[in-house]
């Protein structure tokens, strides 16, 4: 396909990273994810580490999360690859892990949160629109608890 400008377009569904936090937030993407038929998924899980101070979770307990995530995800998407990394900033990292493994777009579910959780979390997804280095598409949120 080729875009208005001449050059060839690409699929933005056609490889995309799906940021995910625990089994149940994997799921409720991969869910909302389905019906627009990715060609592939890759899932990311990111290890926040501290910088300077104690990690938030253990590294263990953090790669248990994410292996949990990764067979939810799979449950959806059998043949989803998977993706960890260890990063301060996780919405850098998420843009770092998409180029590293190739993705078309970042493709993610608003986890929601009341404004001073935003605040003080530094609104991943105003970072994520905002700081966007390949096409970031939110999903819609079927449920109405934030």
């Amino acid at each position: 396909m080729m875009s208005d400008d001449g050059t060839e377009a690409t699929d933005i569904l056609s490889h995309v990273i799906l940021p995910v936090a625990d089994r149940e937030d994997a799921l409720a993407t991969a869910a909302a994810l389905e019906p627009y038929g990715p060609d592939r998924v890759t899932a990311l899980h990111v290890v926040e580490k501290g910088d300077g101070v104690p990690d938030k979770t253990p590294v263990e307990q953090s790669e248990e999360l994410a292996t949990e995530a990764y067979a939810a995800v799979r449950t959806v998407f059998p043949d989803a690859d998977d993706h960890t990394a260890y990063a301060r900033d996780v919405v850098e990292e998420i843009f770092d892990a998409a180029d590293e493994v190739g993705a078309t777009a970042v493709v993610y579910r608003s986890r929601g949160g009341n404004r001073i959780v935003r605040f003080l979390s530094g609104d991943r997804s105003l970072k994520l629109v905002t700081e966007a280095t390949i096409p970031v598409v939110a999903l819609p949120r079927e449920d109405t608890d934030g």
